[in-house]
């Protein structure tokens, strides 16, 4: 299965492919129009994009109940994807896998209807010691969001 999300505001043209492989989850993914550096990045609970802000997006998706953390930890939201890394040109090229969720199977394990969400600041992987870092990463405000759909097979 192929999942896609495609940013339609402040970072328009930008996009997101995953592909399912086995208990793997393929993202790979070509943001533009990004300040240069670290960009939090995450999978929030609802496709809802009718706030310019990304607010109804909800918080990071977090079906086990755990505290927020970086890709590679155990105890971390299944949301929870790192860091995007932007060039001095503002464009951030990326391909990782996880198998912390899947876009098949149950709602909730499956990502598809969900949103991915870029942040201005870099995410401290909850180890930066603010207030936030345990729930947000101290990622700062959401730059942009779009809703991870059914996307067509390969041709």
């Amino acid at each position: 299965m192929k999942g896609v999300a495609v940013f339609q505001n402040k970072l328009k043209g930008s996009y997101c492919t995953f592909y399912q492989d086995g208990d793997f989850v393929n993202i790979n993914g070509h943001i533009k129009g990004l300040t240069p550096g670290k960009h939090g990045f995450h999978i929030h609970t609802y496709g809802d994009l009718r706030s310019t802000d990304c607010t109804k997006c909800g918080g990071h998706w977090n079906p086990q109940g755990k505290q927020h953390g970086g890709l590679r930890d155990v105890n971390s939201h299944a949301g929870d994807l790192g860091n995007i890394i932007a060039k001095e040109d503002g464009i951030a090229e990326f391909h990782f896998k996880t198998d912390k969720f899947s876009l098949t199977g149950n709602v909730k394990d499956s990502v598809i209807g969900r949103s991915i969400v870029v942040h201005k600041d870099e995410d401290d992987l909850g180890r930066g010691g603010y207030p936030d870092s345990w729930t947000t990463g101290h990622a700062g405000p959401r730059l942009d969001c779009a809703v991870i759909g059914i996307g067509q097979p390969p041709q």
